[in-house]
Parts: structure tokens; C-alpha cells; sequence
């Protein structure tokens, strides 16, 4: 790299995990990852604070941290996107909870994910979960995926989709974009334009000048 050229700027990582294993743990994955952490701490106050303090690229959250192990990583969450929406969010859970996916997802779905903590352990497709939600995108886990599309099966907008309409929202859900499930899928880009174009019909939603639709998509279910 000529002398002159500033190497882009790691991005800036606030972590809140009340588990101190699992924090440093995720710390040291984050600084290996090329991400630099700027504060790491323990509850949803703190985690609050620093992002006030720091204004970072993300934060990377547990759902459940003191002083109830409820929601309050959650809750903090929901304040740093109404406060601070230039701040992607991605949030860590120890079990499939629905309702925290609805609460996250809400409103603008940009630079949100919604993870199980099991994910960590697969780094690479935990890091690009993390880099595309920095990048505005977004992340849903697989197994939130699954169990949605379990219980709605008996809605009627699924009753309505294809076998390969569900496995392209599936897939769509999870973050993939259109050639990502083309790959997973063995199908051509055009295929799997023609199956969400088929999802956004059946569901409903109307053409819009951004990708939300297919996070709308998702929400249909969680609303079902």
C-alpha cells in the first residue's frame, strides 16, 4: 500500500456480556478479527454509557444481563436504535425467543441482528453476521428462522408459498442476499429474483426503493 494511503479504520466495537469467560472470550475473537473493542462491559447501564461515550460502528450485546437476567440487554438495545440509529446492533441469546426477534426487528430494520449465543463458536460466518450488519444489513439466526416458519404453517400467507419460496425466505431471513441463496440453493440469480419477487406478492408487501421487504417478509410470520 503506497505510503500516502490511510489503511481503513478497524471497526469500533462496544461488547456488553455479564459472563466474564464469554466476554474476554469474545473480546479476543472481535480484536482477531479486525475489530477493535473500545469498551467492554457487564451490564445494560454501562453498556448504555459507553455508547453514549464512545459513539462505536456496533455494539454486540447479550439479551439477558443484570441486575433481573431478563431483558435488559435487550432494552438497551431498543434505546441505542431510537437514540444512536447510526449504531448497528446485534444481539447475543442463549435460547430462540420470538418475541425479543419482533422487538429488535421493529421499525427500521437496518444494522440490526439477532443472534444465538451457539453462533459464536462458527467465527467466520459470525464475523460476516457482524459485518454486514455494520454495513446496514441484517442477521436473523437460522433457528429463529426455523422455529417461525414451524408455527406458521398454519397461516395463511405460507399456505400460499412454494417448497422453494419457503427455502429461498428461509435463507432470505438469515441475511443471505439474492446470489448467497442462489449458491446455497444451486439455482441461478434469476431464480431465486423470481421466488422473492413471488414471497413480496403473496405477502402483500409493495415494491420499495429498499431491501426491506425481505425482513418484512420475516415480521409477517412473527405477526402471525
Amino acid at each position: 500500500m503506497p505510503a500516502h494511503v490511510s489503511a481503513p479504520a478497524a471497526p469500533r466495537v462496544v461488547l456488553a456480556e455479564d459472563s466474564v469467560l464469554l466476554r474476554e472470550g469474545l473480546e479476543r475473537l472481535l480484536a482477531e478479527a479486525g475489530f477493535d473493542v473500545v469498551a467492554a462491559v457487564g451490564d445494560a447501564e454501562s453498556l448504555l454509557r459507553k455508547v453514549g461515550d464512545d459513539q462505536p460502528d456496533i455494539v454486540v450485546a447479550d439479551v439477558r444481563m443484570p441486575p433481573t437476567h431478563s431483558d435488559e440487554g435487550l432494552r438497551a438495545a431498543l434505546v441505542i436504535r431510537t437514540r444512536w440509529p447510526s449504531v448497528a446492533v446485534l444481539v447475543l441469546s442463549q435460547y430462540v425467543e420470538e418475541r425479543y426477534a419482533t422487538d429488535l426487528l421493529a421499525g427500521d430494520t437496518r444494522g440490526v441482528g439477532y443472534l444465538l449465543k451457539d453462533r459464536v463458536a462458527d467465527v467466520e460466518s459470525f464475523v460476516e453476521a457482524l459485518h454486514r450488519v455494520r454495513a446496514g444489513g441484517t442477521a436473523l439466526d437460522p433457528d429463529v428462522v426455523s422455529q417461525i416458519l414451524t408455527r406458521s404453517r398454519r397461516t395463511a400467507p405460507l399456505a400460499e408459498l412454494t417448497p422453494r419460496e419457503r427455502d429461498v425466505l428461509t435463507l432470505m431471513a438469515e441475511g443471505r442476499s439474492n446470489s448467497g441463496i442462489a449458491e446455497a440453493l444451486v439455482v441461478s440469480d434469476g431464480a431465486v429474483e423470481k421466488h422473492v419477487s413471488g414471497i413480496f406478492a403473496k405477502f402483500a408487501l409493495p415494491a420499495a426503493p429498499t431491501d426491506h421487504r425481505r425482513v418484512l417478509a420475516v415480521l409477517r410470520y412473527l405477526e402471525g
